[in-house]
């Protein structure tokens, strides 16, 4: 089953004494980028959170979000004297330095702000056996992860539908493309003949074993036989890809190139309008697949 990068989920929850709410949500990356914003009172809570995310996800730019509070906690929150004296001598001496030496007004600092700053409010729970609250949070966390996965596994399927369309239809114009290649041949070889009668005309001392290498060199660096055959074999690997199970993102990315390289190929050894045109439809219709990889796990 494809998967998207792109996800979110949320939920809530509680034991006796503590409750929490945390976020996760995703974007696409080229590898599994994990970040974490969560309470560092909480002994071996990130190391623990983040092993059961490496297990979930594969790839993408992942945030965790986590604020966990105590019950009754904004009744017994104890201010640090000694530091919010610090802390407020420091705002002051920056304020006057701002006015006097910069010509700076600076905003006014308020009293949410000033007990957000660490320290300033005793909120480390250093007196508390966490070990509980790691326990649930451990095993509350698969929960929000199956929601994300669930979010990003719909995404994913929509995904999928959208490449296996576009891979159909590079399927439809490589089959466009051999075609034009057959009628292009007649039209090459009515240009070789006009030209070679040209060459012989104004010239008597031909070599008839050079023209014809020559001849076969151009017959050589003008055939697309090669470029057809690889880009029906992509198509059949990228279905295969799809239809695989676990990460694909990274190999579908890599396939996107090398469908775009023989599509370029195409182009240049063209020499004919309806290949040409069948060739810059098919770079399109890559182009379009390659961002579509780009959100793929």
């Amino acid at each position: 089953m494809t998967k998207s990068m792109t996800g979110f989920a949320a939920n809530k929850g509680e034991i006796a004494g503590w409750n929490w709410a945390w976020d996760i949500r995703a974007v696409n990356a080229r590898g599994l980028d994990i970040r974490m914003r969560v309470p560092d009172w909480v002994d071996g809570l990130e190391p623990a959170l983040r092993a059961i995310i490496q297990k979930a996800a594969a790839r993408g730019n992942i945030n965790l979000s986590l604020k966990v509070q105590r019950e009754g906690s904004a009744e017994t929150m104890q201010i640090d004297g000694h530091v919010l004296d610090n802390v407020l001598s420091m705002l002051k001496r920056i304020e006057v330095d701002a006015a006097g030496n910069h010509n700076l007004d600076l905003a006014p600092t308020s009293a949410a702000q000033i007990i957000a700053l660490r320290g300033v409010a005793d909120t480390s729970q250093t007196n508390l056996d966490t070990a509980p609250l790691l326990a649930a949070l451990k095993a509350a966390l698969p929960d929000l992860l199956t929601a994300f996965n669930t979010m990003r596994a719909s995404e994913g399927a929509n995904l999928e539908k959208i490449l296996c369309e576009q891979i159909s239809q590079i399927e439809s114009l490589t089959g466009d493309a051999k075609i034009a290649s057959e009628a292009r041949k007649n039209k090459l070889a009515e240009n070789l003949k006009r030209n070679l009668s040209r060459v012989l005309e104004n010239s008597d001392r031909a070599d008839p074993d050079r023209v014809a290498q020559e001849l076969a060199l151009i017959a050589v660096k003008t055939d697309v036989t090669e470029e057809i055959d690889r880009l029906h074999a992509h198509v059949s690997a990228a279905r295969g890809l799809l239809a695989e199970q676990g990460p694909a993102g990274r190999k579908l990315d890599f396939l996107s190139q090398e469908f775009n390289r023989e599509a370029n190929t195409l182009c240049s050894k063209s020499q004919f309008p309806e290949l040409t045109r069948i060739g810059l439809d098919l770079k399109a219709v890559i182009d379009q697949m390659r961002e579509q990889v780009q959100n793929v796990e």
